[in-house]
């Protein structure tokens, strides 16, 4: 079968002889040097993708996406803005709510909580509230019944559960014969949710129905505002900023990114550093690959002479040597590749074993949003990081090759 004369002679330089095993040792240590890094970097990259994934469906699971609401507090006729906003690309969904701060008092306990007024067949279209009920029933939040949802830390810290009476003390006065009064209602707890990794929610935060949030707060027909659902999450800020030049200048659009946007923005630039620093150890692993090509050239060099005697090309020898290092970079990138995927795709695993055998947790909920080592693999990573390799490896090959293409078959071999 006919072979290229250059990749031939490269694919025999990579099989080192007794005489130059040195050569050959350095240059699987380079190729295992490349297989680390890309490895390395996968899991890496994987396991941080998982991190980012898992904040982020677990911290927007029940945030706002987009936000519509007036700069007086007041969003009247609700049901014909919803209509307009839902025609608007990327809107998946809308839902009226009525949010405004409260005091929850039980047997002399009391605590702070944001009430958020809400109609359950349209907040289930914009967050996953119903889907983070420990106990109780989101649909009993009828109008009237006074019903009330509380998070698990919130319950814990007052000492109650489903079917207990609380008391929502609210900032409205009422005028009394002892004089003015804050507004109170007694509530029925009708269900406990828990969101995980969102302790805020979980202490302070609790939902019972719309009217009679508007009730309670004196809002007569109004809504504090409008929540949209968008199609993707990264793409609320432009969808924002199209109703923002679409509605009337009295209305106010806010999205996640003005709450939690540097939050991600630091996650974003933490990815990009340690992806940088990472590249860097797989740049000196490929270049490792031009001291093993020298030291070849140097010792090949009566072979070179003998070549460019039968009339071999420069452009013919640098193949050669480009074809020796390219192969160190392949297999290098491929071993790498394959345990770079099997890490990160047993990495909870792994983590798990270890700590099974040392005894130890090194990955607590009290420090993070989450007990154990998330992974998530992105094949867009796994291919950038693979030409990524390849490149350095081919780059690292070119000195070397062009030092060889510049021997003198005289020179080479006056002392032979």
């Amino acid at each position: 079968m006919f072979k290229p004369i250059a990749a031939c002679i490269g694919l025999r330089y990579t099989r080192a002889k007794r005489r130059n095993s040195f050569i050959s040792f350095i240059s699987l240590a380079s190729m295992l040097g490349i297989a680390l890094g890309v490895a390395v970097l996968i899991t890496v990259l994987s396991v941080m993708n998982g991190f980012n994934y898992e904040i982020k469906s677990r911290l927007f699971s029940m945030a706002n996406q987009v936000t519509v609401s007036r700069f007086d507090g007041y969003l009247y006729d609700w049901q014909t803005l919803s209509k307009e906003v839902n025609k608007s690309p990327n809107v998946v969904a809308s839902a009226p709510l009525v949010r405004a701060q409260g005091m929850l008092s039980q047997s002399g306990i009391t605590a702070p909580v944001m009430i958020t007024g809400v109609l359950p067949r349209e907040e289930m279209a914009v967050s996953d509230l119903a889907s983070n009920l420990q106990q109780g029933s989101f649909e009993s939040l009828t109008p009237k019944s006074y019903h009330i949802i509380i998070g698990e830390g919130l319950a814990a810290a007052l000492g109650v559960g489903v079917g207990d009476k609380v008391v929502l003390l609210t900032p409205q006065a009422s005028a009394s014969p002892l004089g003015v009064m804050p507004r109170f209602k007694q509530f029925t707890i009708s269900g406990i949710f828990f969101v995980d990794g969102n302790a805020v929610l979980n202490q302070g935060a609790a939902f019972i129905n719309l009217h009679d949030a508007q009730l309670l707060y004196q809002m007569d027909d109004a809504v504090s505002a409008l929540r949209l659902r968008v199609s993707d999450l990264y793409v609320a800020p432009a969808v924002a900023e199209a109703l923002q030049n679409t509605l009337p200048v009295d209305y106010m659009i806010s999205d996640w990114t003005q709450e939690y946007g540097d939050y991600f923005q630091a996650i974003k630039m933490e990815k990009t550093m340690i992806f940088l620093i990472l590249v860097l150890i797989v740049a000196v692993a490929t270049f490792n690959l031009v001291s093993t090509l020298v030291m070849v050239v140097n010792d090949k060099q009566a072979d070179i002479a003998i070549l460019r005697t039968f009339g071999a090309t420069p452009r013919m020898i640098m193949n050669i040597f480009i074809v020796q290092g390219a192969i160190v970079g392949f297999v290098g990138t491929f071993l790498g590749l394959i345990g770079g995927i099997l890490l990160a795709l047993n990495a909870s695993a792994v983590v798990n074993f270890l700590q099974t055998i040392l005894h130890r947790k090194f990955i607590s909920s009290s420090m993070y949003f989450i007990d154990y080592l998330p992974s998530r693999l992105l094949w867009t990573d796994v291919w950038q990081i693979c030409s990524i390799a390849l490149v350095l490896s081919l780059l690292a090959t070119l000195y070397p090759a062009w030092q060889a293409s510049r021997t003198q078959p005289a020179e080479a071999l006056r002392y032979e």
